[in-house]
């Protein structure tokens, strides 16, 4: 087997991703400290075609040349919106239709493995703190929330390997 040359693959140029039909779904980033983990959400949003971003609190904004180094300029195809309180974020979301979920490990929460949606609504789902997680008030304004099953010692995962899980599962699920 040959690996391929990255001029094989065939990808699109920024003005054509823009212009391609995005799965329905908002990633909300609940004041994130990593500029490493930010520029992470930009690069997987962009492999698997989501809305967009709304970058909340103390979550850094582009241009930014620490969210670069992960994002790789998916910072630049990727719309992306900022919010100085995420429970604006929410409440424009929820105005404009869209069904909210919280990813964290609360009481009722479904398991991603289990979870259900319609094709024919909009979502977004809503990554917390490396530390704290998504603000109890943030959680108390979802539709729901969704947890991700893990069976070893640890309960918890990086938000960005979080945020990969999770876009993935939404984009087999939405497209």
């Amino acid at each position: 087997m040959r690996k391929l040359k990255i001029t094989e693959l065939n990808r699109l140029s920024v003005d054509e991703y823009k212009e391609t039909r995005k799965i329905p779904l908002v990633v909300v980033l609940d004041n994130i400290r990593s500029l490493n983990n930010i520029g992470s959400v930009f690069r997987t949003s962009d492999a698997f075609l989501v809305d967009s971003i709304y970058l909340c609190g103390i979550t850094a904004t582009p241009p930014n040349a620490e969210i670069h180094k992960t994002a790789l300029g998916a910072e630049h195809s990727v719309s992306w919106k900022y919010f100085e309180d995420t429970r604006a974020a929410v409440s424009e979301l929820k105005e404009a239709g869209y069904h909210i979920f919280a990813i964290e490990q609360v009481e009722s929460s479904v398991m991603l493995d289990k979870l259900a949606v319609d094709k024919d609504k909009k979502y977004a789902v809503i990554l917390g703190n490396e530390v704290k997680g998504v603000q109890q008030d943030v959680v108390d304004m979802c539709d729901g929330t969704i947890e991700i099953p893990q069976f070893g010692t640890k309960h918890s995962l990086n938000v960005s390997v979080t945020a990969g899980i999770v876009i993935w599962d939404f984009f087999k699920l939405l497209s």
